[in-house]
């Protein structure tokens, strides 16, 4: 096992949304990989384990185990691309990375120095705001609240 930390969406270190990662080199029990969460205490730790098409990617909080999570993907392509994989190739199927998650098939691409995430888009629906929400963050009125399978999504009317 290796284990990285990444500062996704920065330029520089200690900035940005930190993950772990960690490198298997076969899948674990799921107990073990929460614990490891809990230790390490970041919003997320990705654990990616090779399989024959690709990976299998799941990431746990330090509470539970999460069906998506943006950041901690983006993180585990970077420690992929730059600490397992070889240099870039002229070979485009080496610059796409598939991931087997609990939300399905997600893609990573490397174009140049970004890296391009494919997530599932998921509708929302419109719902009535939970108690408290629109308290927490500080509005008296939404524009609108939906729910998908992952989120909630508030819309505003001003900044």
């Amino acid at each position: 096992m290796q284990l990285f930390i990444v500062d996704a969406f920065a330029e520089q270190p200690f900035e940005g949304n930190q993950a772990a990662v960690c490198l298997l080199d076969s899948e674990v029990d799921a107990q073990w990989m929460q614990q490891l969460a809990v230790e390490i205490n970041y919003s997320e730790t990705a654990f990616v384990a090779p399989r024959d098409d690709g990976y299998h990617l799941r990431w746990f909080t330090p509470g539970e185990e999460v069906e998506l999570c943006g950041h901690a993907t983006l993180a585990t392509a970077h420690v992929l691309w730059q600490h397992v994989l070889d240099e870039p190739s002229t070979d485009q199927a080496s610059e796409i990375l598939n991931f087997d998650t609990l939300s399905g098939r997600l893609t990573a691409r490397r174009s140049d120095d970004q890296i391009q995430l494919d997530f599932p888009a998921t509708q929302a629906t419109a719902v009535q705001p939970p108690e408290g929400l629109l308290d927490i963050l500080g509005i008296e009125q939404a524009v609108w609240v939906g729910q998908s399978r992952f989120d909630l999504l508030v819309e505003v009317g001003t900044e």
